[in-house]
């Protein structure tokens, strides 16, 4: 359990946790969270009016440094202050680079608040590319491979990403001594502040170029149209993507290159549309073929097959060719195709026609089958009649 200590001129030192406002089971995310907010609230140069500004600000910063190392915290869990005694005395931000990582305050402040413009040239991943691929119904259905032209920054082939022209002097920066950074130390009110920013003569590189590359002109890529093959996967659907590692944006200062995505888009089909993994299509019968019941040819997938109608059949009816639908996209099992039937009424009938529709429609009244809606209305008001008499 951490105790309060003497400090300089005899004050007590606030518990760490207390100056931070967190709990002793604060996160590493916590507290830094913590400390950034004292930070930007009690920075001497946002509050210049405050005599106390600069003090709460070095008590913080103390806090942080401590509470931010696991070994430190440890230290300080088990003994208190009396773990750094004469530690922070003087200049408060005095041994830093041994508690934490923090080499001078300029890097508290590079973590927090960008850096006051500093920029820092390392390697880095290329971008991802994307792009959009429209197909066919058919060929979402069956798979197919495809080869793209995309547009993406390549490696200069010329320098291998130097940015030097073959065979020319690359030396390293003398102002920065190749590391990129121009640090200048100066004294405060409240110890020693480190400014850090980009070698303005390396534009913080660490390096000079003496004859920059005649294809990339010094910028290490270029830009190219790439042909690059990629399979489409059997059962794709609309909105789904296609990952093609390594083949996106080249990296930064010999940094990875990106990857590819492709988007895919499946245009509409006139004749069948898609039900998770079933095809759905509508076949139109006569009258005829409802009534009496038939075989008949219906496209799918794979071409003509043959379904039998039933006697009977009513408009709407649905008939199920089984492992006729689409591919599962994992590739296992496959959906099937629906058919729904729809009976078609003839709009114009020849004289026999209408001659023989006529006689079947009175042979079912005499045989009372398939009465009309309007007799059974009749019937119906007529019982109801000689009910109420």
């Amino acid at each position: 359990m951490p105790v309060n200590a003497e400090g300089c001129g005899g004050l007590a030192k606030r518990d760490y946790y207390e100056v931070l406002g967190v709990g002793k089971d604060a996160g590493e995310e916590e507290i830094k969270k913590a400390y950034r907010r004292l930070a930007r609230k009690y920075h001497p140069d946002v509050n210049k009016d405050d005599p106390q500004a600069a003090e709460k600000f070095k008590e913080a910063t103390e806090a942080y440094k401590i509470l931010s190392n696991p070994e430190t915290r440890a230290k300080y869990d088990q003994m208190g202050h009396a773990a750094f005694e004469g530690q922070f005395e003087g200049d408060p931000f005095s041994g830093f680079g041994g508690f934490g990582g923090f080499e001078d305050l300029g890097s508290i402040f590079d973590m927090f608040f960008g850096g006051g413009g500093r920029e820092r040239h390392t390697v880095r991943r290329g971008a991802d590319v994307r792009y959009d691929l429209e197909i066919s119904f058919l060929e979402a259905a069956k798979g197919l491979e495809e080869e793209l032209r995309v547009p993406r920054t390549e490696t200069c082939g010329r320098c291998h990403g130097n940015r030097a022209e073959p065979g020319t002097k690359i030396s390293t920066c003398d102002e920065c001594r190749g590391s990129g950074e121009v640090r200048k130390v100066r004294q405060t009110a409240f110890g020693r502040m480190v400014n850090v920013t980009t070698c303005p003569k390396c534009r913080g590189e660490g390096k000079i170029i003496s004859q920059p590359c005649k294809e990339c002109r010094g910028t290490g890529t270029v830009h190219k149209e790439r042909r690059i093959k990629v399979k489409i996967p059997a059962g794709v659907e609309s909105g789904m993507r296609i990952r093609v590692a390594g083949e996106g944006e080249a990296g930064i200062r010999g940094g990875p290159p990106g990857d590819l995505f492709v988007y895919i888009t499946v245009r509409p089909h006139e004749f069948f549309t898609r039900e998770a993994n079933h095809v759905v299509c509508e076949v139109p019968i006569s009258f005829a073929q409802a009534a009496l019941g038939d075989e008949i040819e219906v496209p799918t997938l794979e071409g003509k097959a043959k379904l039998k109608i039933a006697e009977g059949t009513q408009t709407g009816t649905l008939y199920r060719l089984r492992g006729l639908g689409f591919p599962s996209i994992d590739g296992f099992g496959r959906g099937d195709q629906l058919v729904r039937v729809k009976v078609v009424t003839p709009t114009r009938l020849t004289p026999r026609q209408r001659e023989l529709l006529r006689e079947l429609e009175g042979l079912n009244s005499e045989n009372g089958q398939d009465k009309s809606f309007f007799d059974r209305i009749k019937e119906t008001l007529g019982g109801n009649r000689e009910r109420n008499q």
